[in-house]
């Protein structure tokens, strides 16, 4: 091979490790900034092919997709100074690349541990404004709105924005977990003796309606009873007296021989002389 060919591919090689090392591609997931001596260049490139100086410009890489942050279980007290034990996670992105690299010199886990001061210190606000139950039934939805409006600034100034706050789990703490339970066992154990006293009471009522209710209808019902046999008593006397009228020596009779036969009913024998008024028809039948 020739001097000339041999010049002429060094060349060619020196042309493409130039192009080489001016071109660069940016990924459709990813941010980047071109840093020229350590100084910002270029920011935010958009996917897709770019080119920069060899040998003085550096390309940075960022994560353009939604992160997660998974930080430990964290101690909140409530509005009520009970402890709670909340489990939570963090979505966020990084927004503005320039600022992110300026202030957290493009190291994620110094962002993270940022992102994770600045929201602490809004879910410790959050929980100290709020009862137990405020938290545990209230809506999340709009606690966590709440946290990234009041956040939005302070993330914003590191290039950074929250997506979400993820609450996973809320518990008591392991130091007040029996006294809240035996708070709640005391809690049911009067509710269940005051539902009991509030029936006993309740029963007691109904019985006693009961026998009031049953004393005024025995009332009603004997009052009633004597009124019927009064009139059927009158109405039976009347009947007799009307029957009886028609004849009366026959009624004298009739009455007369009733009496007798009710003296005489029994066993025992009676020896009287049959003397005056009770008599007088022996004594006429003997004449």
């Amino acid at each position: 091979m020739s001097a000339t060919m041999k010049l002429v591919s060094i060349l060619v090689a020196f042309v493409l490790l130039g192009l080489y090392m001016s071109v660069f591609f940016v990924d459709q997931r990813e941010r980047a900034i071109v840093l020229r001596l350590g100084q910002i260049q270029h920011a935010d490139f958009e996917p897709g092919i770019h080119f920069k100086q060899p040998l003085f410009d550096e390309v940075k890489r960022f994560d353009r997709r939604i992160l997660t942050l998974d930080v430990n279980p964290e101690e909140y007290l409530t509005k009520g100074k009970e402890k709670l034990l909340v489990d939570s996670f963090i979505l966020w992105k990084i927004s503005d690349v320039k600022t992110y690299f300026t202030a957290m010199g493009g190291e994620k886990s110094r962002a993270g541990s940022r992102i994770f001061n600045i929201v602490n210190n809004a879910l410790r606000d959050e929980f100290a404004n709020r009862t137990v139950q405020e938290v545990v039934s209230g809506d999340r939805a709009a606690m966590v709105a709440d946290i990234l409006d009041k956040t939005a600034n302070s993330v914003k100034a590191l290039g950074i924005e929250l997506v979400n706050i993820r609450i996973k789990r809320i518990d008591f703490t392991s130091e007040i977990s029996s006294g809240v339970f035996l708070r709640m066992n005391s809690e049911r154990e009067r509710i269940a003796k005051e539902t009991r006293a509030q029936g006993a009471e309740k029963a007691e009522e109904i019985r006693s309606d009961a026998d009031r209710q049953r004393t005024i209808i025995l009332a009603d019902a004997k009052r009633e009873a004597e009124v019927l046999r009064g009139n059927g008593d009158a109405e039976a006397t009347e009947i007799y007296a009307t029957a009886y009228g028609q004849n009366k020596e026959f009624y004298s009779l009739y009455r007369r021989l009733t009496a007798y036969q009710n003296v005489f009913a029994g066993d025992d024998m009676l020896v009287i002389e049959p003397k005056g008024e009770f008599f007088n028809k022996f004594s006429n039948s003997q004449k």
